[in-house]
């Protein structure tokens, strides 16, 4: 992740800029040969044999296998690409949105009823080391 853009103070934002783009563009190139039965197919069969057919990093590769939702943003992930993977698992954005939280489907769906997390106690990164 980059630390020169104005967002970059922000923790836990992922802001798919141009950078993010090239860094994942081969991981998101997995996530969207997911469109094709075919592919769901073979990934199903073997998902680290179908992974070797994209040049993605080690590290992004690790994190679709353990479905590290959060790490495939980091690693240049688009959200909307990355979710492909969520429905081939059967599910929900809730569910994604809930594992990325560190709460469940459920625990999520109630937090964003009630108005979505809290902003008390986010800091900035610069606030951290002020204190």
């Amino acid at each position: 992740m980059r630390d020169d853009r104005d967002y970059s103070d922000i923790p836990g934002t992922y802001v798919f800029d141009p950078h993010h783009n090239m860094q994942g563009y081969h991981l998101n190139m997995f996530c969207m040969s997911l469109n094709k039965a075919e592919n769901r197919d073979k990934f199903r069969e073997d998902e680290a044999a179908y992974l070797s057919q994209f040049p993605m990093t080690d590290e992004q590769r690790r994190a679709v296998l353990e479905r590290d939702w959060l790490g495939m943003l980091r690693l240049g992930g688009n959200i909307y690409y990355t979710f492909k993977i969520a429905i081939f698992d059967g599910m929900t954005m809730q569910g994604v949105g809930g594992s990325m939280s560190g709460v469940t489907e459920e625990e999520f769906k109630a937090m964003m009823l009630a108005g979505g997390r809290s902003p008390e106690g986010n800091l900035y990164k610069t606030d951290w080391e002020k204190k």
